[in-house]
């Protein structure tokens, strides 16, 4: 299922989510320019689990190029269909929980969510020397805050039948918790993958999921509402 759009307006301009596409949009292009230096930009700023759990092990390690990348690796892509899904899921969904939390909270949770993803990765690959970037953790925060926040609010998606593509609306918790369980599944069958590590950061998505349902119940609401669809 590919969602296409909520229909659940926001009662504020999403200032924050707006401003956090933008950023990821200017690193993008940022890293584009540096041509061949881009491998190292990312292994230097991206969450290496190795380099983490093992820093006494990476010449010169310090704090900052073990740990800052705990902030810095959300706001990283690794191609334009990377940056470009990631940006879409949060523009459709990012909007109601800044609404929600308010501006400022919305920042900390989404920087929370995405740092809270990063550690279970770290954990479900303490091994693997490549580098996890993107913002889907933290997005998928704002994902597992949606769904029960507005477990009812309609969305529309698309989905594919062999040749056919059918557009049809779904409730929130039906479109999330279905894109919840894909992650939660392919992670669990990646754990015995000999190889692991690389590609998708299945189990950062199902973190960052559990973690934006936690902080949604714990932080003070701005505006809390439910959609009716």
């Amino acid at each position: 299922m590919i969602p296409i759009r909520d229909r659940n307006p926001s009662g504020t301009f999403p200032l924050v989510t707006v401003s956090i596409i933008i950023i990821n949009v200017l690193v993008f292009l940022f890293e584009l320019s540096l041509g061949r230096k881009l491998d190292s930009f990312l292994f230097q700023y991206g969450v290496i689990p190795f380099k983490v759990i093992y820093p006494s092990d990476i010449p010169a390690s310090t704090f900052v190029n073990a740990y800052f990348p705990f902030l810095s690796y959300m706001f990283l892509h690794g191609g334009f269909i990377h940056l470009i899904g990631n940006m879409w899921y949060l523009w459709i969904f990012g909007d109601n929980i800044e609404d929600t939390l308010g501006r400022f909270k919305f920042i900390v949770f989404y920087l929370l969510c995405g740092i809270g993803s990063a550690i279970v990765h770290v954990y479900f690959n303490s091994r693997s020397g490549i580098p996890c970037i993107g913002a889907s953790g933290a997005i998928a925060g704002v994902l597992g805050a949606y769904m029960v926040t507005f477990p009812r609010a309609r969305i529309l998606v698309i989905i594919p039948l062999f040749i056919m593509w059918e557009m049809i609306e779904l409730p929130a918790i039906v479109v999330l918790g279905f894109w919840f369980l894909i992650q939660f599944f392919t992670g669990t069958a990646s754990i015995s993958s000999i190889k692991g590590g690389g590609g998708i950061a299945w189990w950062a998505h199902v973190g960052g999921f559990v973690l934006g349902i936690i902080l949604i119940k714990i932080f003070p609401k701005s505006r809390y509402r439910y959609s009716q669809g």
